[in-house]
């Protein structure tokens, strides 16, 4: 079948390179794909990056995918989208738009009646996400976050959706699967779960990095993932796995309380217990001073680098292996 989104399409045993225009409202965005039609028949699989600015690996790592993936190599169909959100990755750098100030990932499946990044999300979700056959999210800690390498992905009350989704987030190869234990929310890859696509989201790398060895520590990842979708041979070029992927499940937030400059105790990697102090917030002005402690007893997983915070900024996130 020929492999079509808007205006651009490709046949069985060829790729194709091109934008599409999306109307935002106050703005027209470019959305760049690459459609990569296999020479055989098999699974449509969807990869997306940039859908937050100031994460550098996913956006590398899937422009590079896109242009070493071969058509007769590809078994299936391959849609990347290495720049999902262009006003944040280009404009902003940041997580949030420019335009409206929205988290995209947090309004899927979004609103073609919305703002612009309801636009946004409604225009992806309609046209790259929907009718995937397996879905993956490419992500990394931005600028003012440290993180640890995981995998995402939700349960849903589907037990062989679930079981489809788990065996994705294993292939990948890393030491970390946090699930969600429902489908709720905004996020890319939960609004897929919840039309009964496998979906995970990867997290690779930090704070804003461009590091070669974390792109591909993400390609290499992507092939396994394309492999064990039955898309492409085994590749002899990935590194091997070193680690036995692991089960772990979020068990805390910490927030900040105040506006004020942001001074951790705890860093990204540590062992934590509820009630321990993890950092202060103190403030400029009068040098008054904010004790910020754990919500829960776990391992931080990413948390906040950056010095200055707002009211509700996340300062860490804690998980724990689930056995």
């Amino acid at each position: 079948m020929t492999l079509t989104i808007g205006p651009l399409s490709a046949e069985p045993g060829r790729k194709t390179r091109g934008t599409l225009p999306v109307d935002l409202g106050p703005k027209t965005v470019d959305i760049p794909l690459i459609l990569v039609n296999g020479s055989r028949p098999g699974p449509r699989v969807v990869l997306t990056g940039g859908v937050h600015g100031g994460e550098f690996v996913g956006t590398d790592a899937a422009a590079r995918l896109g242009g070493l993936l071969e058509p007769e190599d590809v078994t299936g169909q391959v849609v990347i989208c290495p720049v999902a959100n262009p006003p944040a990755v280009y404009d902003g750098r940041l997580g949030t738009s420019p335009l409206d100030g929205i988290n995209i990932n947090r309004v899927f499946p979004g609103d073609k009646d919305g703002g612009p990044t309801e636009r946004l999300a409604a225009w992806l979700f309609e046209n790259v996400i929907s009718g995937a056959d397996a879905y993956a999210d490419l992500h990394s800690g931005g600028i003012d976050e440290t993180l640890l390498d995981f995998i995402g992905y939700r349960l849903t009350s589907d037990d062989e959706l679930n079981a489809k989704t788990r065996a994705m987030a294993h292939a990948v190869g890393y030491e970390r699967v946090l699930f969600g234990r429902n489908a709720q929310g905004g996020n890319s890859h939960a609004a897929a779960a919840r039309q009964g696509i496998p979906a995970i989201l990867i997290e690779t790398g930090q704070l804003g990095d461009r590091n070669p060895d974390q792109t591909r520590t993400l390609l290499d990842g992507l092939y396994r993932l394309l492999h064990h979708l039955g898309v492409i041979d085994a590749p002899q070029h990935v590194a091997p796995v070193t680690v036995q992927p692991r089960e772990w499940v979020w068990t805390g937030s910490v927030v900040s309380p105040v506006t004020g400059l942001w001074y951790p105790d705890a860093a990204t990697g540590d062992e934590v217990t509820e009630g321990q102090s993890v950092g202060r917030v103190i403030d400029p002005a009068d040098g008054g001073e904010h004790k910020v402690t754990a919500t829960a007893t776990g391992q931080i997983l990413y948390g906040m680098n950056g010095l200055t915070v707002a009211p509700g900024a996340e300062l860490a996130a804690i998980a724990v292996p689930h056995d």
